[in-house]
């Protein structure tokens, strides 16, 4: 099994880097397992406490059952991988159901972030961007997706996104293996990617 970490800002093209790795691959070859997914239960919260939580802190995430999955899927065992409402704050009852596969990708924000995490990867990979790339792209997600104004997407990302992208992500590029600028827009570089991880995958079958 290969596990592969790519991590980026909010915005910078992750996911769409890891829907273009996926397709270069023979179908049904890649498990995507989002960090975005492993937020805290916070069903013990009132739901004022719930929205008061900062989710693009490191505190939020619950690194010890991301770790423990990755290593159920690695030892060749499914997993039951909890889902999360934005909406809610909260996780839902579902859970979606992942088969071990020769390709693990964990993509969110901070994949780069734990150690832990790090030392399970094969690959890691920091998606880079440009600030206002990723502001503009926080915009139409946020009032598409999740009903903010536009007004309220800017203010959330000068008080919370960009100390926390300069805190925190940012300084997880240096872990990186590589760095693939322009996000999902950068066709070259995600091909290179691709070829790489088949001969990497190549060899550990």
């Amino acid at each position: 099994m290969t596990i592969i970490g790519i991590a980026g800002g909010t915005g910078s093209g992750k996911t769409t880097v890891v829907k273009k790795i996926a397709a270069a691959l023979p179908p049904h070859f890649v498990a995507v397992v989002p960090l975005d997914s492993y937020y805290n239960d916070t069903s013990s919260m009132t739901e004022e406490e719930r929205h008061a939580i900062n989710f693009d802190h490191p505190d939020a995430f619950d690194w010890k059952l991301l770790a423990k999955q990755l290593n159920d899927l690695r030892n060749g065992k499914a997993i039951e991988q909890p889902t999360y409402s934005y909406l809610l704050c909260n996780r839902l009852k579902e859970t979606v159901h992942v088969e071990p596969r020769p390709v693990i990708i964990i993509e969110g924000i901070m994949t780069l972030l734990n150690k832990k995490l790090r030392d399970l990867m094969d690959l890691k990979i920091f998606v880079d961007a440009d600030s206002d790339e990723r502001l503009i792209r926080n915009i139409q997600r946020d009032v598409i997706e999740r009903g903010r104004t536009v007004d309220m997407v800017i203010d959330r990302y000068l008080q919370v996104l960009k100390p926390m992208h300069e805190q925190f992500i940012e300084p997880t590029k240096k872990y990186a293996d590589l760095i693939i600028p322009q996000g999902g827009e950068n066709i070259k570089g995600i091909g290179i990617l691709c070829r790489y991880i088949e001969t990497l995958v190549a060899t550990k079958e």
